[in-house]
C-alpha cells in the first residue's frame, strides 16, 4: 500500500522548528536550504560518475598529501559555490583546501557562520560504486578567522552529513535531537524519514579496519579482542571503508566505529574539525558518545584546521569499554 500520509519536507520541518524559537532569524533555515541543494548536486554527480567519466584521480594531491579524486574536487567546488555570496556563511574550511577561505569579505561578521566540510568522505569507494558521503560542521564566526575556525566541537551550532547510496539521505542536528531526511526524486525535495533518532545504548556491531591491527597500541588490540570474545557478544564486524556508511548503521542499530591511534601515527587518521567533531555532536545528540580514547571529542581544543584525532564513536556501552 502506498504511504498516503502527507510528507514533511526539509524546508517545512525547518520552518516549524524555527517557530519554536522566537529569537530565530531564519539564518539556519536558509543555510540548511543550501545544504539540501549541495546534496542534490553531489548526488547527481555520483549517480552519473561512471557514465560521464568522473571516476579516477585528478593527478593532484591535497593538503593531506592524499591523491585527489575527480569527485573530491567537484564536491569541494559545489560546497564553495553554494556558500559564495550568501549572507549566512562567511568562512569555509575544507579537507581539499590548505587554508580557511573567506567566501565573501562582507560576511565575516558575528552574524555569519564558519563552515567546515569534508566534501566527499570515503572517496576510495567511488571507483567500485561503494557508498560515500559528505560531512559538515557549523560554528558562529567569533573574532579572528583563526578563532572562528579552530573552536571546540562543543561550540558547534550544528552538524550533519549526507550519504549517497541507494537513497540520498541527509542527517543533521542543531542541538535539539538528530533528524534524517531522504531525497524524493519525484518531487526534488528532501522529506522527513526519522525525527529525534535515538541510538541504542548498547549494540552488536563493531566497525574498524582490522588490517591495521598490528599497527595499534596494545589497548586498542585488547579492545578489539573483546568484541571477538563470545562472552561479551555476539558482535558482528561491519567495515566498508567509508566512515559515514559505517556510522549511519551504528546510529540506528548501536555499536561502535573506531579508528585508533597507531604506534607510528599517534595523531590518528581522521580530521578533528570536519570529521570527528561533527559526527561526535550527532552521536551525543542521539544518546551516544565519542572519545579519542582519553578525552571526549567535543572537548578537544584544535591546534590547526587539519588536525587529526583518534576516534571511538557509537553507543555509550561500547565507547565506555575503551575508557576501561
Amino acid at each position: 500500500m502506498p504511504n498516503r500520509n502527507p510528507r514533511m519536507t526539509l524546508n517545512r520541518f525547518l520552518v516549524e522548528r524555527q517557530r519554536q524559537h522566537p529569537n530565530a532569524t531564519g539564518r539556519f533555515t536558509r543555510f540548511m536550504g543550501q545544504i539540501g541543494t549541495v546534496a542534490k548536486i553531489i548526488s547527481n554527480y555520483m549517480r552519473r560518475a561512471a557514465i560521464e567519466g568522473l571516476i579516477g584521480q585528478t593527478g593532484d594531491a591535497n593538503v593531506q598529501g592524499e591523491q585527489v579524486k575527480i569527485l573530491d574536487d567537484l564536491g569541494n567546488r559545489v560546497f564553495v559555490e553554494a556558500f559564495e555570496y550568501v549572507d549566512m556563511v562567511g568562512m569555509i574550511v575544507s579537507e581539499e583546501m590548505e587554508s580557511a577561505r573567506s567566501v565573501e569579505a562582507d560576511n565575516t561578521s558575528d552574524k555569519s557562520y564558519a563552515v567546515m566540510v569534508d566534501p566527499v568522505d570515503g572517496s576510495s569507494n567511488i571507483d567500485v560504486n561503494g557508498i560515500i558521503g559528505s560531512i559538515f560542521s557549523v560554528h558562529d564566526i567569533i573574532g579572528t578567522a583563526k578563532e572562528s575556525c579552530q573552536q571546540k566541537g562543543a561550540e558547534q551550532v550544528a552538524a550533519g552529513y549526507m550519504i549517497y547510496g541507494p537513497s540520498t539521505v541527509l542527517v543533521y542536528t542543531a542541538g535539539y535531537g538528530v533528524h534524517s531526511f531522504v531525497l524524493d526524486h519525484t518531487i526534488g525535495e528532501f522529506v522527513l524519514m526519522h525525527a529525534s533518532i535515538t541510538m541504542p545504548e548498547r549494540g552488536n556491531i563493531f566497525s574498524a579496519n582490522l588490517g591495521n591491527y598490528n599497527k595499534w597500541h596494545t589497548g586498542a588490540q585488547r579492545y578489539t579482542d573483546a568484541f571477538m570474545d563470545e562472552a561479551n557478544g555476539p558482535y558482528s564486524l561491519r567495515y566498508s571503508g567509508a566512515l559515514l556508511a559505517d556510522l549511519h548503521q551504528i546510529l540506528h542499530r548501536g555499536g561502535v566505529y573506531y579508528y585508533p591511534a597507531e604506534i607510528e601515527r599517534p595523531e590518528g587518521k581522521l580530521r578533528l574539525l570536519y570529521e570527528c567533531a561533527p559526527l561526535a555532536m550527532i552521536a551525543e545528540q542521539a544518546g551516544g558518545a565519542a572519545t579519542d580514547g582519553h578525552k571526549r571529542i567535543m572537548e578537544i581544543d584544535p591546534d590547526n584546521i587539519h588536525q587529526r584525532s583518534p576516534l571511538f564513536i557509537g553507543s555509550k556501552h561500547e565507547v565506555a569499554m575503551i575508557q576501561d
